[in-house]
């Protein structure tokens, strides 16, 4: 398996509306893509932050399944309306690919 760590850092302001955009839409249009999400986090020491890890087969499953993502109509018109009052909610992305070490779990 691969892993996925993508953190987002937000616009001041924003963490709201990314948290409402994911709750209400990006976990569906996920789930609808085959894309699963394995875990995710806010940040605990207040900073514009939030986290989350995802799972695929390799990295041609991750590349196939962002690239439908990213030309989705829901989800363009989702990024268009969330956007469209208070402006851009993720100031960057950050992505980290991973596999899970052989060892883990021996004697845990």
């Amino acid at each position: 398996m691969l892993y996925e760590l993508r953190i987002y850092t937000i616009y001041e302001g924003r963490m709201d509306a990314i948290q409402d955009r994911f709750k209400e839409h990006t976990f569906s249009i996920f789930t609808r893509l085959g894309m699963k999400v394995v875990n995710f986090w806010i940040d605990a020491t207040g900073q514009n932050k939030l986290y989350y890890v995802m799972e695929f087969k390799d990295m041609a499953q991750r590349q196939r399944l962002w690239e439908q993502f990213k030309k989705d109509t829901e989800w363009i018109q989702v990024k268009r309306n969330s956007e469209e009052n208070g402006g851009l909610i993720v100031e960057k992305i950050d992505e980290y690919f991973m596999n899970q070490a052989e060892f883990f779990g021996l004697g845990n």
